[in-house]
């Protein structure tokens, strides 16, 4: 399940916590990407994610990478808070293929996290 969070106008989240369907994470997604660029010209995300990754459907993957082309040159900073070593490691990968920041932080640290990806 997808939570949208309470952010700073130049900054979108999710909190994802037990399953995740593909449908829904690119919808939920897009739409806030795509709201966020009317009022933006970069995107801030931060993705908290306090399921495990097999909770995800395993399509999902291939449509981060979709939704990572399709917002190309808008990303700005991306941040991933969660305590799983796995993912971490996924996630980071993302800075040798898409342009912008990218950084991960421990739950222990989402206050932290909400702070970097919030700089301008």
């Amino acid at each position: 399940m997808l939570q949208s969070i309470n952010l700073p106008p130049h900054v979108v989240g999710i909190h994802a916590f037990a399953n995740v369907t593909e449908t829904e994470y690119e919808n939920k997604l897009v739409s806030l990407f795509n709201d966020l660029i009317k009022r933006n010209t970069k995107i801030n995300f931060i993705l908290v994610l306090e399921t495990k990754i097999k909770n995800f459907a395993p399509g999902m993957w291939c449509g981060n990478i979709k939704l990572g082309l399709k917002y190309f040159f808008k990303w700005r900073k991306v941040v991933v808070v969660t305590d799983q070593k796995g993912m971490l490691g996924y996630s980071d990968l993302f800075k040798y293929f898409i342009p912008g920041k990218f950084r991960s932080f421990p739950l222990d640290q989402l206050d932290k996290a909400i702070r970097w990806v919030d700089e301008k």
